[in-house]
């Protein structure tokens, strides 16, 4: 048996009892070893994988249903469909599936046995259920025959008996001709019984059934049956609406003739299921999965069907692209390409891919943008759905065609403009377009979906043309609601519409670092929303809060400088204050906001807060939040007063880095010291001529004349208004420039005596610095007990300690020398 491939699609049946696209491919039916049996093997056409190998069971029951489409089930729950690209290849795997059955090629369904229970299997051994006969279809038996069809759905295996009897000989058409004989006759008795007879005929859920129901000669009847409810005192008209209330519009001219007879199909079966057809109960909820699945796979092949017609598209977008159409011709064909988009939905991912890219090929962001400012209500809502549809499944198309346009010279138009413009000028009550549309640019300045983008430099490329081209236009009524100190408009549209620009705002502050910092620090754009905290609408109020609050959770020094530099709390507080602690929304999204800067401890937000509007905050006593910020603002203070006379005490005697060191790193030094000193006494090493006993000496002298200098100007500094009493003595020292002391604590001769004596080649020098040592610290009028009173005016320990420190350190210098 030689293998036939043929082009199809392999559909599964999901939980949600809908179709899933597993994918295009070639079908073909072989042996396979590895399941001892003929197979059906399908391979996808992009790759050559296997998307399917199933064993043709030979009790398997297969359906062919609409010609291209062959239906079976595998297990429990798990269906199978393949959709054939041409009639053809259908009927030759369904001749091979009958040939391995054993199984005329004819019938639509291989098998007549289906999943039964066991007493019906145990009846079925004595009882072989033969078939059932219908009574004759007349006015006379309809009663007999609405008996019938109601006791056989109880029962999977009568119900299969019954749709076969239905199928043969023409059967149905018989029933229809008997309706129309009744409704000639105007017998509500036979009518009534026709609406229960074909209302449970389509719970058969049988595809086969549906097909010669759906015919275009009986379809109009079979709704006719329906439209006569017998708990309604008249009749429904639903064939008055089909056919001259719902006409069909050929928008743009459809050559297949194929096309046009499923289009029209399609939608009426689509208005038996959604309105002719009762509300199904629990019961018979699954019931009418196959009147679903059939108008599912009717819209797949619809949009195929449009989408291979390049002639259509062309036609299509030549007009949609074109300026010189009419709005009139313009709205009939966006209409036409919303319903096509709407289908659409219905495909896979990897079908609705290649049918956008169709789209955008052919120029559908042109057609959108010529097409948004239509005046028609109907026509806008059309283009938002469209764009919708595309941004949603790939916003990158429209951002490429967005910085494509700004690129080009020529074009003075921008699509993000044009959406921006529809959204603030959207004169709908209710918004629902600008809605729409702000959804749509929320998509397109989303980083989040750029990151995925094979260009990189997108996001920045992006978001630099939105901020430079787009949001000035986009925040243009806010700034011109909010140039007093109230805003000019309080009427509920426009509010709404400020709430939607504040909430793309809000995005902005969050998603958003340098492009939106830069822009409300230059636009100053903070304190005009604030000017819709004075707004009677608490909603709007809300809205500004919460920009407010995202621009404080970023924790930026920049925003928060700009915040006090700008006095912006002042808006928050007065709307506080005018709530007169009311338990709202507003209350309780302020409190949060200070709950916010004391937990997260933004000092200068604190001090800031606290400075300015303490005198109310203090007063507000049913939280704890206003309580425990001032008490971290005194807590800052007291630290700030204690760095602050820190900061107070000279430089030079201060814990500084300069001249406190660690004691490890004086030892090294020392022990370096006392090797260079081992290797001069060997006479191996020659002292440099910048380190020779005269030019230290110097340097000493200079360090000493310059502490001694510091020290004399905070002497003169402290005797500008009191004397010391020396303790010990009993005499005034009166400190004055003409005596000009200078201080030094008694601690270090020792150290003093030790350099003198240290042994070293360079003697004279040595001793000459020692000398200048000596003679400075000998040189104060003051005594111990003088000096340590006013060492005590430096107020702090760590003042002498530091000092010791750096008389150590000279010392040091001087003892190394």
């Amino acid at each position: 048996m030689t293998d036939t491939r043929r082009r199809v699609k392999l559909y599964a049946l999901n939980a949600e009892r809908q179709w899933d696209d597993r994918g295009t491919g070639h079908v073909s039916s072989s042996y396979v070893d590895r399941l001892k049996g003929m197979s059906l093997l399908v391979r996808a056409e992009s790759d050559g994988s296997l998307l399917l190998e199933s064993k043709i069971q030979p009790d398997t029951a297969y359906q062919k249903q609409q010609d291209t489409l062959i239906v079976w089930s595998e297990g429990d729950n798990f269906d199978l469909a393949l959709s054939f690209q041409e009639k053809a290849g259908c009927d030759e795997i369904w001749e091979k599936i009958c040939q391995v059955q054993g199984k005329d090629p004819s019938v639509d369904i291989t098998q007549d046995v289906v999943e039964e229970s066991e007493d019906e299997r145990f009846e079925d051994v004595s009882d072989p259920a033969p078939p059932i006969e219908l009574p004759v279809p007349d006015v006379s038996r309809l009663e007999d025959l609405h008996e019938l069809v109601v006791s056989c759905l109880a029962v999977p295996l009568r119900r299969e008996k019954l749709s076969l009897a239905l199928e043969q000989e023409g059967y149905l058409r018989k029933v229809i001709e008997v309706f129309r004989t009744a409704e000639t006759n105007n017998d509500r008795a036979a009518l009534n019984h026709l609406y229960h007879i074909f209302r449970s005929i389509f719970l058969l859920n049988k595809n086969a059934i549906f097909e010669i129901l759906f015919a275009d000669d009986l379809i109009f009847d079979v709704v006719g049956c329906l439209e006569y409810e017998p708990n309604s005192s008249c009749p429904k008209k639903h064939r008055e609406y089909l056919k001259r209330i719902a006409h069909f519009r050929e928008v743009i001219s459809i050559a297949n003739i194929e096309l046009i007879s499923k289009i029209h199909q399609t939608y009426r079966v689509q208005y038996i299921h959604d309105a002719v057809l009762p509300a199904p109960t629990a019961f018979e909820e699954n019931m009418l999965s196959t009147l679903s699945s059939f108008i599912f796979f009717n819209k797949v092949e619809i949009v195929t069907l449009i989408q291979d017609d390049e002639k259509l598209l062309k036609d299509l977008f030549a007009e949609l692209t074109d300026e010189a159409t009419e709005d009139a011709r313009r709205k009939d064909l966006i209409l036409f390409l919303k319903e096509l988009c709407a289908f659409a939905q219905n495909l896979q991912p990897q079908a609705r891919e290649s049918f956008y890219k169709t789209l955008t090929n052919h120029g559908v962001l042109l057609a959108l943008e010529l097409s948004m400012p239509l005046p028609d209500p109907a026509a806008k809502s059309a283009c938002i759905d469209v764009l919708n549809a595309v941004v949603e499944f790939s916003p990158t198309i429209v951002r490429e065609y967005c910085l494509q346009q700004a690129s080009d010279v020529d074009d003075d138009t921008l699509l993000l403009n044009v959406i921006i413009e529809q959204l603030i000028s959207d004169r709908d009550p209710e918004l629902g377009g600008a809605v729409q549309l702000s959804g749509v640019l929320r998509l397109l300045i989303d980083p989040e979906n750029m990151l995925a983008a094979l260009n990189k430099s997108e996001k920045a490329d992006f978001l630099n043309l939105f901020y430079k081209q787009s949001m000035s236009l986009l925040i243009e009524p806010l700034l011109a609601n909010t140039q007093g100190e109230n805003p000019e408009k309080e009427d509920l549209q426009t509010a709404q519409l400020l709430w939607l620009i504040l909430e793309l705002l809000t995005f902005c502050v969050e998603h958003h670092s340098y492009h939106i910092k830069s822009y409300i620090i230059n636009k100053d754009l903070v304190r005009k929303v604030l000017v819709l905290m004075k707004s009677r609408h608490t909603f709007l109020v809300l809205g500004a809060l919460r920009l407010l609050r995202k621009v404080l959770a970023l924790k930026d020094d920049l925003y928060n400088r700009y915040i006090i530099k700008g006095n912006l709390f002042g808006p928050v507080i007065d709307a506080f204050i005018k709530n007169k602690g009311r338990y709202n929304l507003l209350d309780s999204a302020i409190i949060e906001m200070f709950e916010f800067i004391k937990s997260e401890d933004i000092k200068i937000l604190v001090s800031h807060v606290m400075e300015n509007y303490s005198q109310h905050l203090d007063q507000v006593t049913y939280v704890q939040t206003f309580r425990a910020l001032r008490l971290r603002y005194e807590q800052q203070q007291e630290r700030v007063k204690d760095r602050s006379s820190i900061d107070n005490v000279p430089a030079l005697l201060r814990n500084s880095s300069r001249y406190r060191r660690d004691p490890r790193q004086l030892d090294e030094e020392e022990e370096m010291w006392f090797n260079d000193e081992e290797d001069i006494e060997d006479g191996d090493g020659v002292v440099p001529a910048s380190n020779s006993p005269e030019l230290m000496g110097r340097k000493v002298d200079a360090d000493l004349d310059s502490i001694g200098k510091l020290l004399d100007k905070k002497a003169e500094a402290l005797a500008a208004g009191r004397t010391l009493n020396n303790s010990v003595t009993g005499r005034t020292t009166p400190l004055s420039t003409a005596t000009s002391p200078n201080i030094a604590a008694s601690t270090s001769p020792t150290s003093v005596t030790t350099s003198s004596t240290s042994p070293s080649d360079g003697k004279s020098g040595i001793k000459k610095v020692s000398e200048k040592s000596l003679t400075w610290s000998s040189s104060l009028n003051v005594s111990n007990a003088t000096a340590y009173e006013m060492l005590q005016c430096f107020s702090y320990r760590s003042v002498l300690t530091s000092y010791f420190n750096c008389l150590h350190h000279i010392l040091f210098k001087c003892y190394k020398l």
